[in-house]
C-alpha cells in the first residue's frame, strides 16, 4: 500500500475494512469501537440503536473551549460486480492504490464513511493533538435511512459544534442539504405454466454501468440499468408478445442501478426478431451512454426453459409502469445555481417468487418538503394506475443552510491559512444526518466537510490520497482554532 499518509487515519481505515459493516450489520464494528475506548481508557456509551460516543478531555489549556462533536456513520453501502465473488458479512475489503487512488477490488470501498470513522479514530488516538474537550459520534444505518441519528436522545451527546465528516469534495464546505424519502411500489402476481413445446428461454442483462451515489450523481444522465430494460421489454411485449419469467435489477434505494436482467420466454418463431430487438437497442443506449457508462455492456443468451411466467397482466402493468417511472432531476434550485433540488431515483426491482412479490424501490429527494413529498405522491399515483400497492417510509428533514454560522467562519479562515485559497461553501443534494440532528437539537452549530470521493456506492468507489491529507490537516487546524 506504500504507507499512505495521513499514516495514522489510514492505518485506522485499513483496519475497519476488515470489519464486516453493512448497514444493520455493524455489531462488530460496534465492539471494535467499545474495545478502542477501553484501550485507551477514554469514556464512551451505547446507545440501544447501537450508536456510540467517545469523549476525550481537552488538550492542555483548551479545556474552556467549546464541546466539539466529530460525527461519522459506521455502515457502508455493499454493493459489487456480477463476477466478483465477495461476502460482505464476512470478507475484508481488498484496497489496492492505483494513480493517486484508493479502491477496492470489485467492490465499494466503504470510504463513505469509513475515512471519517478514521480520522475520529486518528484523533482519539493522538495525545499530541491540540484540541478543546472532544465526543466523537459514529451512527449505525445511515444508509438504509439514517436510523441511527434518528435514535440518538437528549443528552448522548453534550457538544454545542458538530463536524459532520461524511462529505464528498475536498475544498468543499457543506452548510445544508436535501431531505429524502423512500417509495416502494409492491406488485402481486400469479404464474402461468410454461408450454413443453414451441418455445424458447433467453437471459438478457444490462452490466457494467458506472452507477453511483443517488444524491450526489443524480445529474450526471448516468444509465440506470432498471429503465434499459423497461425499455427493452416493453418493445418486446408490444411487438413479440413475450412472457417473462423474472426480472431484478438495482440494489439499494440511495444508488444509481448499474445491473438488471431478466428471463424472457419467447415463440421459437420469433426467436431471430427477439436476438435483432434487443441487439438493435442495445447499439442504441450503449450509444447514448457511451460517455458517462463506457463500460455498459448488454448480453442476450439462451437459457433452460422455466417451469412459469408471470401472468400477462401483471406483466404488462409491471414493465409499462417501469417503463413511464420517472427517474433523475426533477428541478434545479431557484436559489442555488447548479444545485439540485428536487429528484428521484428508480433504485430497484426484485422479485420474491416464493410469495408471489415484485418491489419496485425508489427514493426521492429536495431540499423543500412540499416538493419532496410532492415527488413522492406522483411515483405513488403513477403505480396505483398500474394497480400497485405503494407505501412511502424513511422520510427524513433536509438541513436549511446558515450562511452566518460560527464554525463556518472558523472552518472557512483554516482553510485560508493552511492552503491560501477559499474554501467553497455550498449546500448538498445528497442526504445527510445533520438535517435530523438540527431537528432533535436546534442549538447545534453544524457544517460537513471531507475528502474527494468518487463513484460512491457503487464498486468504482475510489478516494483521492492527496485529498485526504488536506482534509486531514484541515480538520487538525479547525480543531486548534475553535
Amino acid at each position: 500500500m506504500n504507507n499512505p499518509e495521513p499514516t495514522s487515519l489510514f492505518n485506522f481505515f485499513f483496519e475497519i475494512c476488515r470489519i464486516p459493516r453493512e448497514s444493520g450489520n455493524e455489531s462488530g464494528m460496534t465492539r471494535y469501537l467499545e474495545q478502542f475506548a477501553k484501550e485507551r481508557k477514554l469514556e464512551y456509551q451505547k446507545d440501544k440503536a447501537g450508536n456510540v460516543v467517545i469523549r476525550k478531555a481537552a488538550s492542555a489549556g483548551k479545556e474552556n473551549s467549546p464541546c466539539v462533536i466529530l460525527q461519522s456513520h459506521t455502515d457502508m453501502v455493499c454493493e459489487k460486480n456480477a463476477d466478483t465473488v465477495f461476502d460482505f458479512s464476512k470478507d475484508a475489503i481488498q484496497c489496492y492504490i492505483e494513480d493517486g487512488w484508493l479502491r477496492a477490488r470489485g467492490t465499494t470501498l466503504g470510504a463513505d464513511d469509513g475515512i471519517g470513522v478514521a480520522a475520529s479514530l486518528a484523533v482519539l488516538d493522538n495525545d499530541s493533538l491540540e484540541h478543546g474537550p472532544l465526543e466523537c459520534l459514529f451512527t449505525v444505518s445511515e444508509e438504509t435511512g439514517l436510523d441511527g441519528a434518528r435514535a440518538v436522545a437528549p443528552g448522548f451527546i453534550k457538544g454545542t459544534i458538530l463536524l459532520n465528516l461524511d462529505s464528498e469534495d475536498e475544498g468543499e464546505v457543506f452548510i445544508g442539504c436535501a431531505g429524502g424519502i423512500d417509495t416502494t411500489a409492491q406488485f402481486t402476481y400469479r404464474t402461468r405454466t410454461v408450454p413443453l413445446h414451441g418455445v424458447i428461454a433467453f437471459d438478457v442483462s444490462i452490466t457494467g454501468g458506472t452507477g453511483g451515489h443517488s444524491g450526489d450523481e443524480i445529474h450526471k444522465d448516468l444509465c440506470n440499468a432498471v429503465q434499459v430494460l423497461a425499455r427493452f421489454l416493453w418493445k418486446a411485449q408490444q411487438d413479440l408478445n413475450i412472457d417473462i419469467s423474472s426480472l431484478s435489477g438495482g440494489n439499494k434505494r440511495n444508488a444509481i442501478a448499474r445491473e438488471a436482467g431478466a428471463v424472457c420466454v419467447v415463440r421459437k418463431k420469433d426467436e431471430a426478431a427477439f436476438r435483432k430487438l434487443f441487439l438493435d437497442l442495445a447499439g442504441e443506449w450503449e450509444k447514448e451512454y457511451k460517455h458517462t457508462d463506457p463500460g455498459l455492456q448488454s448480453q442476450v443468451v439462451s437459457c433452460p426453459l422455466p417451469e412459469t411466467v408471470i401472468d400477462k397482466k401483471t406483466a404488462h402493468r409491471l414493465i409499462s409502469a417501469l417503463y413511464s417511472c420517472p427517474h433523475g432531476v426533477l428541478a434545479m434550485s431557484k436559489e442555488v445555481p447548479g444545485l439540485v433540488e428536487t429528484s428521484t431515483n428508480l433504485a430497484s426491482v426484485k422479485m420474491e417468487t416464493d410469495s408471489n412479490v415484485i418491489r419496485i424501490g425508489s427514493s426521492q429527494r429536495s431540499a423543500i418538503n412540499s416538493s419532496r413529498r410532492n415527488a413522492a405522491s406522483r411515483i405513488e399515483s403513477l403505480f396505483l394506475l398500474a394497480k400497485a400497492q405503494v407505501t412511502h417510509q424513511g422520510e427524513y428533514p433536509g438541513w436549511a443552510p446558515n450562511p452566518d454560522s460560527p464554525i463556518l467562519k472558523v472552518c472557512e479562515q483554516a482553510y485560508k491559512t493552511l492552503f491560501n485559497t477559499p474554501a467553497k461553501v455550498k449546500a448538498i443534494h445528497a442526504g445527510l444526518e445533520c438535517g435530523i440532528f438540527l431537528d432533535a437539537f436546534p442549538y447545534l452549530d453544524m457544517i460537513s466537510f471531507g475528502p474527494t470521493l468518487k463513484g460512491v456506492h457503487s464498486p468504482a468507489e475510489r478516494l483521492d490520497i492527496e485529498s485526504t491529507r488536506k482534509f486531514w490537516n484541515l480538520l487538525l487546524q479547525i480543531l486548534k482554532m475553535v
